[in-house]
């Protein structure tokens, strides 16, 4: 009877939920920057992270597209540890199906982002991927902002991102050339407006540009580029780009 009374406590409608308990320690961004790769949801080992609201209460076939970023670009809490990260198709056609993964393994207190990268291989259904450790500063200076440059295109040339403020025309470097697969340090820039360009070393000819990028100071930010390096059409969806996505 005690156990019965104690079920029915918790059942209440005006029941109180005890919320108390500790968040995970850990923290992931997922990035789906593979050209051309299907929509996705994504994976640390056998549990969804990420997927898209359905109100029908059948799982929705739509994803993260290419070119998105998981849980609008929010962090997910995860317990620390090992994990094999998954990015898994949503459409009907090859439901689940895996097309890319990475290994990896979350120290507690920290935050990290999956990228699907390169070019998508539409005959063995698969793309690359890579998991970065967001290495933000100890202690924020709340007078400027802090970004750094990540490469997902993996027929591009190390590049170093240069941000230029087109009031005062001063451009800054953020940080050193950075590889595929690899990011900057985070580096502090004035809160401005910018307009952003890549070179690769001893180069004067910008690769990618955005303009009119925002900084807010007291903020962090990571600069994605993705896409496919050869192509030189200014509109396609292919073509490389930079994405600005805020992490704290």
């Amino acid at each position: 009877m005690l156990l019965c009374a104690v079920a029915l406590t918790a059942c209440e409608k005006n029941a109180v939920q005890d919320i108390t308990g500790s968040l995970p320690g850990s923290r992931i961004k997922f990035f789906n920057f593979g050209v051309n790769t299907p929509a996705v949801n994504f994976y640390a080992n056998d549990s969804k992270i990420t997927a898209i609201t359905s109100a029908t209460g059948v799982e929705a076939v739509t994803g993260v597209s290419s070119g998105g970023v998981g849980s609008g670009g929010f962090y997910s809490a995860i317990e620390p540890g090992a994990y094999t990260f998954a990015g898994k198709i949503t459409a009907d056609m090859d439901k689940n199906l895996v097309v890319s993964r990475a290994t990896a393994t979350l120290a507690d207190g920290k935050a990290y982002s999956y990228y699907i990268s390169g070019i998508y291989n539409m005959t063995a259904k698969t793309a690359e991927a890579f998991v970065l450790e967001d290495a933000f500063v100890d202690t924020l200076d709340y007078t400027v902002a802090y970004v750094r440059f990540v490469n997902a295109i993996s027929n591009a040339s190390p590049m170093t991102l240069y941000a230029r403020n087109p009031t005062t025309g001063v451009e800054l470097p953020v940080g050193g050339a950075v590889a595929y697969k690899a990011g900057g340090a985070f580096t502090a820039l004035p809160g401005a407006v910018y307009d952003l360009n890549t070179r690769v070393a001893g180069s004067t000819t910008n690769v990618i540009t955005r303009t009119a990028v925002s900084f807010s100071a007291g903020k962090v930010y990571t600069i994605g580029a993705r896409g496919d390096i050869t192509v030189v059409s200014t509109t396609l969806a292919t073509r490389p780009q930079l994405d600005n996505t805020a992490n704290r």
